[in-house]
């Protein structure tokens, strides 16, 4: 995938503010490397590398050293599950019985294992993060009737990474070869995360360690190979590769996943924080509001790594944050302080706007309509049908495809699904609307004369 815009130098004082918090950040820490990079407009613009990727002999890491991303990887099994379902080969409403139709957890969903909300135990069967055992396909799968449904389906949020491993192997049974070939083949290859597998460099890789909190010595972790489980967490990346997906997050390319599709992922289903509600869980991707600001991404943690993404799509910044410890690190509040950094001291530029295309079919639709005592106005933008709320939230505002001559569907924001139906007069001409059958009327009109 080619740069799709050159990069814009930040700012030196920016610069020097971004640096400071990474390097603060290590040191509170006590992680022997924190490694962090700044996507804008989808270019690497910035990064820094603080400690040592290895500590016998000292190695320091560079844009280019590996980390086990952890979790992060749940968000690459996501997507491949949208690209199939964007492509026609599963639905998100799917049982799991369809693909592995004797298990006694057949009800539950695609959706529901993509949101946490399958209510499914978290981890697989067995103690794997005691005895880094991760079981083979045919242990995760016979093993797996022995889990437990530990709450109801959408009761609450209840992190599953046997949900996610149950994901990859959906994955398999579509495309008849290892999860593994297929997130290379789909969504690698076309980004050119070329540093970026299952299987690293095991000469220039960073290495994990657990950091005691009291003497501060650092121990050497194993490393973890996670088998059949690796759809939930097993990916190695670097600050370049994770960059470029960071950049594919807030732009997509329609060669691995629609803009739409993107969109659907990143819409909240359910909540994560139920007392602040400042977290929610989309399809395979963390939500996370800070202020007016709502970044996504996911966090990854494996022994002797903990990772973080974070992205504000609609500004097209994001941020990625390496830590080579198993404890200690908070790489996902970093990332969200370095993309905040970012827009607070310089803030996306408007996009140039640009003058419509006379749009003769909306003749009648456009100006102030009226329902429920409230003013809806309808306009065109880009050449596109919207309504607005004045005074409203951007989230009331509208859009609309056209379905016949006089049917239009909203497809984002308020009422998204309904129609919008147009009533004409003898002579043509439009005389009332109904948007999902509310009465949209030219003047301010009460229920009762509606009923004249």
């Amino acid at each position: 995938m080619s740069t799709r815009a050159s990069v814009i130098p930040l700012g030196e004082g920016l610069v020097r503010d971004l640096e400071r918090r990474v390097r603060e950040a290590q040191s509170q820490w006590h992680s022997p490397a924190v490694s962090a990079g700044l996507l804008r407009d989808g270019a690497l613009a910035w990064s820094c590398h603080v400690g040592s990727a290895r500590l016998d002999p000292l190695a320091a890491p560079t844009d280019d050293t590996q980390y086990m991303i952890g979790s992060i990887t749940k968000t690459f099994t996501a997507v491949l599950i949208m690209a199939l379902r964007d492509a026609g080969r599963l639905s998100l409403d799917d049982r799991l019985d369809k693909y592995l139709p004797r298990t006694r957890h057949g009800a539950i969903t695609i959706r529901q294992m993509l949101a946490h909300a399958s209510g499914l135990q978290r981890e697989p069967v067995g103690r794997i993060w005691e005895n880094l055992d991760a079981p083979d396909q045919e242990r995760l799968l016979r093993e797996l009737e022995d889990a437990e449904q530990v709450l109801p389906v959408h009761f609450a949020f209840h992190y599953s990474n046997l949900a996610f491993a149950l994901l990859g192997q959906i994955v398999e049974l579509l495309e008849a070869r290892a999860w593994g070939d297929v997130v290379t083949e789909a969504i690698l290859a076309p980004l050119e995360m070329r540093n970026t597998g299952l299987a690293p460099d095991e000469e220039g890789r960073a290495l994990g360690y657990q950091v005691h909190p009291h003497t501060e010595v650092a121990t050497l972790e194993p490393r973890f190979d996670l088998k059949a489980t690796a759809p939930l967490g097993g990916l190695w990346s670097t600050v370049a590769d994770l960059g470029r997906y960071a950049s594919f997050v807030a732009d997509p390319i329609d060669e691995i996943l629609t803009s739409e599709s993107l969109d659907e992922m990143c819409q909240p289903l359910i909540m994560t924080d139920v007392q602040g509600w400042s977290r929610a869980y989309g399809l395979g991707f963390d939500l996370q509001r800070i202020g007016e600001r709502v970044l996504a991404g996911h966090g990854g943690s494996m022994p002797g790594f903990l990772a973080g993404l974070r992205v504000r799509r609609q500004d097209r910044v994001g941020a990625v944050v390496f830590a080579n410890s198993t404890a200690g690190a908070e790489p996902v509040a970093l990332a969200g302080q370095l993309v905040n950094a970012v827009l607070d001291a310089e803030p996306s530029m408007a996009h140039v706007w640009t003058p419509s295309q006379s749009q003769p079919d909306f003749s009648g639709i456009l100006g102030s309509w009226w329902t429920e005592g409230e003013e809806i106005v309808f306009e065109v933008r880009d050449n596109v049908l919207w309504s607005r709320i004045p005074g409203g939230l951007p989230i009331a505002d509208t859009r609309f495809v056209r379905v016949d001559d006089d049917r239009f569907r909203a497809v984002v924001g308020r009422e998204r699904g309904e129609l919008l139906e147009i009533t004409r007069g003898p002579d043509g001409d439009v005389e009332r609307m109904h948007f999902a059958t509310y009465a949209l009327t030219r003047t301010p009109t009460a229920f009762a004369n509606l009923l004249d």
